[in-house]
């Protein structure tokens, strides 16, 4: 069995419509809503924040694999796409990756990469169940 890993992430959200400040290990980011949801436009909203956390830790992984093998990648980049629909009542929501890679690679070594994308952290949380608990703070 791995060891369990732990992330917490503290958020506020004060008297502006939807500005929420999140602080993670020192770190403050902000999500909100565009002005025609009725928000201030400040920041991304949470879904733009998940598409970025799966762009960010696939891109990561996929450098980190490429670096252990030595491998000649100059570049990687992706663009994520979050589809979601509703059909009554319950949400289906469909993630698609366009994966760009440069360097003097080969064949196999593209499709190997493109396999390691799919191991990234983030996409095995997003494949995988996820159980969210709520309780009210003392």
């Amino acid at each position: 069995m791995e060891a369990e890993k732990t992330t917490t992430i503290s958020a506020r959200l004060d008297e502006a419509p939807y500005l929420t400040r999140m602080t993670m290990r020192g770190h403050t980011v902000v999500a909100d809503e565009p002005l025609d949801e009725g928000g201030l436009d400040t920041g991304p909203t949470p879904h733009e924040m998940l598409c970025g956390a799966l762009a960010g830790c696939t891109l990561i992984t996929m450098r980190m694999y490429a670096d252990r093998k030595g491998w000649p990648v100059r570049t990687l980049s992706v663009d994520v796409r979050m589809d979601r629909s509703t059909t009554l009542g319950a949400v289906e929501t469909r993630m698609h990756l366009d994966i760009g890679l440069e360097g003097d690679l080969d064949d196999s070594q593209r499709e190997r990469l493109l396999q390691i994308a799919t191991r990234c952290p983030v996409h095995r949380t997003l494949m995988s169940p996820v159980r969210i608990s709520i309780a009210q703070k003392a």
